[in-house]
């Protein structure tokens, strides 16, 4: 996913920081040329395997989980880093908007992100279990990462005066975040057709009938 330069439009970059204050460079902890393997593994929609993986990269199994964690943890970044470009990019294609519009603008485009990103389906559909504690996980990167990146950018757009609700930004943050995975996941939890359409909808009216700027 090609990210644009930043540098070009210093009032979205700084929006981009504001909200995403790690960026969406690899992750410092992992060793790059591990955390490469793990990530083009991982996107051509085969299962990561660490025994196969410490072999392609001529090191001992022990090695690698002490240098980039356990599968899990390994996994859990990759979808982090790989969830960061597109709320980046999200970012950048609502900067016209503000208020309720832009956060449902990012949140919607991070979904149907989501929804069409054939790795992660083919992860979900292999690994549920697993899958679901890094998407949804309390103790996840992942998920504790992208709540706290909808939390900033409610905040962000509070502060220009464009937003405004009684609720405070963490509720209304975990709101839309069980909103979100309720649907997106809903074949998972609750073996019903997945849609991130619906779950767009519900979070526009939700955003609208708080929003004490209309």
């Amino acid at each position: 996913m090609p990210m644009p330069d930043l540098r070009a439009r210093p009032r979205i970059g700084d929006d981009v920081q504001a909200v995403l204050p790690d960026g969406t460079a690899p992750p410092a902890a992992v060793p790059p040329r591990m955390f490469a393997a793990a990530a083009a593994a991982y996107d051509s929609g085969r299962r990561l395997d660490m025994q196969s993986l410490a072999r392609h990269l001529g090191v001992g199994r022990a090695t690698l989980y002490r240098r980039a964690g356990n599968r899990e943890d390994l996994l859990d970044e990759v979808i982090w880093w790989r969830t960061r470009r597109l709320v980046t990019l999200q970012l950048l294609m609502s900067h016209r908007l503000s208020g309720a519009d832009r956060i449902a603008a990012v949140v919607g485009g991070v979904l149907r992100g989501v929804e069409a990103d054939l790795p992660l389906r083919a992860f979900i559909e292999s690994d549920p279990e697993t899958a679901l504690r890094i998407l949804t996980g309390r103790r996840s990167v992942t998920a504790t990462g992208l709540t706290a990146a909808l939390e900033r950018l409610i905040d962000l757009e509070r502060s220009r005066g464009c937003f405004d609700a009684e609720l405070d930004t963490g509720a209304l943050a975990y709101a839309i975040m069980r909103i979100s995975e309720g649907f997106l996941y809903a074949d998972v939890l609750a073996n019903r057709a997945a849609g991130s359409g619906r779950a767009v909808t519900v979070i526009r009216a939700l955003l609208a009938g708080l929003d004490r700027t209309r």
